[in-house]
């Protein structure tokens, strides 16, 4: 039985596949996932998931495959969707026959146990034979060591974690390069309701998951022409100006989308920036890449040391403004929920109510509007910590506002920008000893004006 489904449509085919991990839905991807999305209201599912969709062609006639991810309702052999890469589900199988001799001798040995459960877990592995586009192949540990290549990082990964190699894009890929299809465009979406922990938004779309797909898909992309990177390049032109400045030290307004200090790539930073500008130069806190706003510059170690002693002890005050989509249910409010970095999908942050870091942030509703079909608000925060995302977790989790910042593409809707700004700070002047407050003009007039 064939999972090639037909896709009429004039639409034309990208010019590049799709970069997994960086993209906007191709339309051609947008008409087969509504045909998926179509198949799914029929299926008797209790449980969110991710879904995927490869646009595939084959003799010049374009058709799609459908995955999700992991077990589906417990099971992988759903018709309509592509199998798994490897079926260790058989009942009567090497891995589930062996799995049971484990359990079953468990209380006996510990120790023994533990050594083949992991023995096991590798041979696992090794099922998991992965195409690339150039007809090569290398099992699942061979990708995964090749791609942590190095001694210390090596030792950090020295093997996949549980699940790698089930997620939707390597599904497809594989199936398609097994069949001999040849990839068009992809794009995975979430079905049904968000884990607890995660934030998922009902029937939107996301890139595939950093910590399990990276190594993988770096493999299985081999051969394809794939959409170069455009995450950065879009602000790349752009400089911080300068808000204040004196011989200690500077505060700059950070456009965004430029990052506060160097990442992997050669994209500006506003360390980079400041550092030509004044040598020695060290920014000393930071702003996510997309969120725009103040941010203080130290000229000198002294000066840098002094600043970052009142960020430790919390007696810098700083302000925030955003705009939510939704209204949250009270106007002021404090929330109070535990953070933690998704180790399999960095830089995504979750909440974690054991291991999880406190996160406290104050808000307040300034002002709501409607915006086409839906309400949004106009909100002050006020991080009393400082956890990476907290302001954006903690505005879009359900345990939070349950209202995303408009443009947050990680746990909302991407849009032309994260509508995020740090507005306002206050500390103690390194020098003087003199409070010195500074605050940014309203800068959403176009999107919501307020007064």
């Amino acid at each position: 039985m064939t999972c090639v489904h037909p896709l009429k449509t004039n639409l034309p085919k990208p010019a590049y596949f799709t970069d997994p991990f960086c993209y906007e839905p191709h339309p051609l991807c947008l008409l087969a996932a509504a045909e998926v999305k179509q198949e799914l209201v029929r299926m008797p599912l209790t449980e969110g998931k991710m879904f995927g969709v490869l646009v595939v062609e084959e003799s010049e006639k374009l058709g799609f495959l459908a995955a999700y991810s992991g077990l589906l309702e417990g099971r992988n052999d759903w018709p309509y969707f592509v199998p798994p890469v490897f079926d260790a589900q058989q009942p009567d199988g090497y891995f589930k026959t062996k799995e049971r001799e484990i359990s079953l001798t468990s209380h006996l040995s510990p120790l023994s146990t533990k050594t083949m459960s992991q023995e096991l877990q590798l041979w696992l592995f090794q099922q998991y034979r992965l195409l690339n586009a150039r007809g090569e192949t290398k099992d699942l540990v061979e990708v995964w060591q090749d791609y942590y290549n190095t001694p210390r990082i090596r030792s950090r990964y020295p093997l996949p974690p549980g699940g790698t190699g089930d997620c939707c894009a390597p599904k497809l890929l594989q199936y398609a390069y097994l069949h001999h299809l040849t990839p068009v465009c992809m794009a995975e979406f979430w079905w049904g309701e968000s884990p607890k922990s995660l934030i998922r938004h009902h029937a939107q779309f996301y890139p595939a998951c950093r910590g399990k797909c990276k190594p993988v898909l770096t493999w299985m992309l081999q051969g394809l022409d794939v959409d170069p990177h455009t995450d950065t390049a879009e602000n790349a032109h752009q400089e911080p100006t300068i808000i204040y400045e004196d011989e200690a030290m500077a505060v700059l307004n950070k456009p965004a989308g430029m990052l506060s200090v160097p990442g992997k790539t050669d994209a500006p930073s506003v360390a980079s920036w400041a550092q030509e500008r004044w040598p020695g130069a060290m920014t000393v806190h930071r702003l996510d890449m997309q969120t725009s706003g103040l941010i203080v510059v130290a000229k000198t170690m002294e000066t840098y040391r002094l600043l970052q002693e009142q960020f430790v002890n919390r007696t810098v005050k700083k302000r925030y403004i955003a705009i939510v989509e939704g209204v949250p249910q009270a106007e002021h409010g404090i929330i109070d929920l535990p953070l933690s970095s998704d180790p399999l999908n960095r830089p995504l942050q979750i909440v974690d109510h054991e291991n999880g870091k406190r996160a406290i942030t104050e808000y307040r509703i300034l002002s709501s509007s409607p915006m086409g079909r839906r309400n949004i608000a106009l909100m002050a925060l006020w991080p009393h910590t400082g956890r990476t995302h907290q302001l954006r977790m903690h505005c879009a989790h359900s345990e939070g506002l349950g209202c995303p910042i408009v443009g947050d593409e990680l746990y909302g809707r991407k849009a032309d920008r994260l509508y995020l700004q740090a507005q306002a700070i206050s500390f103690v002047h390194p020098t003087t000893g003199k409070r010195m407050h500074l605050e940014l003009p309203y800068p959403f007039e176009q999107i919501f004006p307020y007064q």
